[in-house]
């Protein structure tokens, strides 16, 4: 593993630096695959039925669809561009006819939108990274969210869950590496990592919000929450990710961005990860890749936050803005180029 690092880092190190990089010679095209779609590619690339619901705003019949009765273990994501939306935790038997959820994975993975069509007040939900019509949100939920989401079958796909002797294979990582839009959209582009949501750790006060942490005193760390399976990635090849689009170098800065709440951190979940975290820092050491010491906090964690609605999947849902354009994009494009193998797929 560690001789990957090291050869990506010398490919990479002039691109994927820090968070304030230079705007000349960057990639500024932007615009999402899916959003740039014609109806003629999305009839192509849909079945019929698909197209009906995703494109047409059309409607299951009631008990007719194939995830109405399901309880497997996994993931539901949208049929139009594989987003992850649900897991099989939030699913529940509504007795509606369609397939129903209380909660959706983090990440502001779905737009919400007002809805008076067909003589009724409704709030419809549609994926946000493609815009496709899933279904439909309602507060008559039994559970404890009070939140019934509404889904057409048509308009997802299921990925089982690996299971290992029987447990859900699945694993966390909380990783700090300047600004949390940043390695959000990096890790988000990786195979087996179901959900990565952005917030604070390391701190000591209970519940901070961004303008605490932004005061650099706060103790607390901008991170990434990454659930990933870890039969599909393993945690050797997110530390990988981890050492390139970040400087490990920098004490309290990446780029532009200043103050503690921007350190170099992994939070170790495990003692698995404590021991691969602490090789590979010290093999990279070792082998001088860097220039300076590696000043990157391998500490137990304790507590995490999740961020505000605002900055979560932030690169996905602004992706126009100049930050997205000059600062993210970049790190995005060079992944594509080292880490191809590694990188989720249009379905």
């Amino acid at each position: 593993m560690i001789y990957r690092i090291i050869m990506v880092w010398c490919l990479s190190i002039l691109t994927l630096g820090g968070c304030a990089q230079s705007p000349s010679n960057q990639s500024t095209d932007t615009t999402s695959t899916h959003k740039t779609m014609s109806e003629a590619e999305w009839k192509q690339r849909l079945t019929p039925e698909q197209y009906f619901i995703l494109r047409e705003k059309g409607t299951d019949r009631p008990y007719s669809g194939k995830f109405v009765f399901t309880k497997d273990h996994g993931v539901y994501s949208c049929a139009g561009c594989g987003t992850a939306l649900f897991t099989h935790q939030m699913k529940f038997d509504s007795h509606c006819g369609w397939p129903s959820f209380d909660k959706e994975i983090a990440g502001g993975k779905i737009k919400q939108t007002r809805d008076t069509s067909h003589g009724m007040e409704r709030v419809e939900i549609t994926c946000a990274n493609c815009g496709g019509h899933l279904g439909h949100l309602f507060d008559d939920g039994p559970t404890a969210t009070g939140l019934r989401y509404c889904v057409n079958s048509t308009s997802l796909t299921f990925e089982p869950a690996t299971l290992n002797n029987g447990v859900l294979s699945m694993d966390t990582a909380i990783f700090a590496g300047g600004c949390f839009w940043c390695i959000e959209a990096a890790f988000e582009s990786l195979k087996g990592v179901k959900s990565v949501v952005s917030g604070y750790s390391g701190g000591q006060t209970p519940h901070p919000d961004y303008v605490t942490v932004s005061s650099g005193n706060s103790g607390y760390a901008e991170v990434v929450q990454v659930i990933f399976d870890p039969s599909i990635i393993s945690f050797t090849s997110l530390l990988e990710v981890f050492f390139t689009i970040h400087d490990p170098t920098t004490l309290n800065q990446q780029g532009a961005d200043i103050g503690s709440q921007y350190r170099s951190a992994i939070f170790y979940t495990n003692l698995s990860q404590q021991q691969q975290a602490l090789q590979a820092i010290k093999a990279l050491t070792d082998n001088k890749v860097y220039s300076k010491p590696i000043v990157t906090e391998v500490v137990a964690f304790s507590t995490f936050y999740k961020a505000e609605d605002m900055h979560q999947a932030y690169y996905n849902l602004s992706k126009n803005e100049p930050y997205c354009r000059i600062v993210i994009q970049p790190k995005l494009d060079k992944l594509k180029k080292v880490f191809a193998d590694k990188l989720k797929t249009d379905k």
